[in-house]
């Protein structure tokens, strides 16, 4: 027995045994990249959630190039990956900032120096509009969304006391009755309203189609997006023929960046997903086949095979604790094909064997293909960098309400 008891016990690095994976997490794996050290997908802890840079450098890439080409600017949508490292190099990129679904985002992707912020959710009641003001008067060109007259007066309110304008967005339903004024006379009335309060500046208007972004077929969802937009265009063409000053149609999605572009109305995409992807957008088929691969799978949780009791399936310890499952299909498994996952409870996942390209052996590091990006990052305190196997960096993720 260790002399002193289990206080006498060391744990970690100081304990490894030659050939054993060292299980670095937290801020272990960043002192050690911090000194220098090489550290690999071997030696991190599972699961772990991991973003492969060549495949979203490239992503970033071809974005910006299509944009560039249409003619058409970049907000993407930081709900994806609520990473300031990330929207740095969306910013570097070419994007004019970053739109952001909560507050805790904004403020967020704010102190990390990120501007150019749209917060695409009403910050309803005193406590989301105080921090709204605190974060306009940190960075000033932020802008949010209203939908009800109320709303706005309150805003005006709130920006009056703290002797600030707070630059506003119309947010127009396009159909899916989740937030958002009625196209045409509902969103003119509340336009004027916000004329004539004091302290508000009316930027434009925002209006997200989600439901065209993951409509199956191209052809089919560009008939989608097309109708769910016309009103929100009609809308916004009506106004500036009125004299109202809207700079910016703020709209679009992964699903949606080489259709709506087309429409030649829009300003702005708030193209989101493109940058990580996942299996439910490579399921929507793309312009020329079924399969969906404009962007790179560059998002995975990585797990281990913990259990191999069985020759038809094997146990790895990544489940619902792991992954989203606001979907009804899971995630899919990255370079081998015929094996299907099921769920296995919290903390585990259960792989059956249908056809394994390769054998899957007890110990095996696997990735996964998140089911849903955005819920999946969510559920992560940091996101970790690789090229190839090697580690190169730790990326805070903003995650939870707070």
């Amino acid at each position: 027995m260790l002399k002193g008891g289990l206080a006498a016990l060391t744990v970690g690095p100081a304990i490894r045994m030659a050939g054993a994976p060292t299980g670095y997490s937290g801020s272990d794996l960043e002192r050690r990249l911090a000194a220098g050290q090489t550290v690999t997908k071997q030696d991190l802890s599972t699961p772990s959630l991991l973003v492969d840079l060549d495949a979203f450098e490239a992503n970033l890439a071809r974005m910006a190039a299509h944009a560039k080409s249409a003619g058409i600017a970049l907000r993407p949508h930081a709900k994806t990956h609520k990473c300031v490292e990330v929207a740095k190099r969306q910013v570097a990129a070419g994007a004019l900032g970053v739109c952001v679904a909560t507050i805790r985002e904004a403020e967020a992707m704010a102190a990390g120096g990120i501007g150019g912020l749209l917060i695409t959710s009403e910050m309803v009641g005193n406590e989301k509009i105080s921090r709204l003001v605190q974060l306009t008067r940190l960075s000033p060109d932020t802008m949010s969304v209203v939908d009800n007259p109320v709303h706005a007066r309150q805003l005006s309110a709130a920006a009056a006391a703290a002797k600030l304008t707070l630059n506003l967005m119309i947010d127009i339903d396009p159909g899916g009755r989740r937030t958002g004024i009625a196209a045409g006379a509902p969103a003119k009335a509340l336009a004027q309203e916000i004329g004539k309060l004091p302290h508000l500046k009316l930027r434009g208007i925002h209006s997200y189609a989600g439901p065209s972004s993951h409509v199956v077929g191209f052809e089919a969802r560009r008939t989608h997006s097309h109708q769910a937009m016309a009103p929100a265009i009609a809308t916004w063409h009506e106004l500036r023929r009125e004299g109202v000053p809207l700079e910016i149609l703020s709209g679009g999605s992964t699903g949606t960046y080489n259709i709506d572009p087309d429409l030649k109305a829009m300003t702005e995409l708030q193209v989101g997903s493109y940058a990580f992807m996942d299996v439910d957008y490579r399921r929507i088929g793309g312009r020329s086949g079924p399969s969906y691969d404009d962007f790179r799978p560059a998002l995975t949780v990585i797990a281990t095979v913990i259990s191999k009791t069985y020759r038809e399936s094997a146990t790895v310890d990544a489940g619902f604790k792991a992954f989203a499952t606001d979907r009804k299909f899971g995630p899919e498994l990255k370079g081998i094909t015929g094996v299907e996952y099921g769920w296995g409870g919290d903390e585990h996942g259960i792989l059956k064997f249908v056809q394994p390209s390769r054998a899957i052996e007890l110990g095996d590091r696997l990735e996964f293909i998140v089911p849903h990006c955005d819920p999946n990052v969510n559920l992560y305190d940091r996101l970790i960098a690789t090229r190839g196997d090697k580690v190169e960096a730790v990326w805070p993720v903003a995650r939870g309400y707070g």
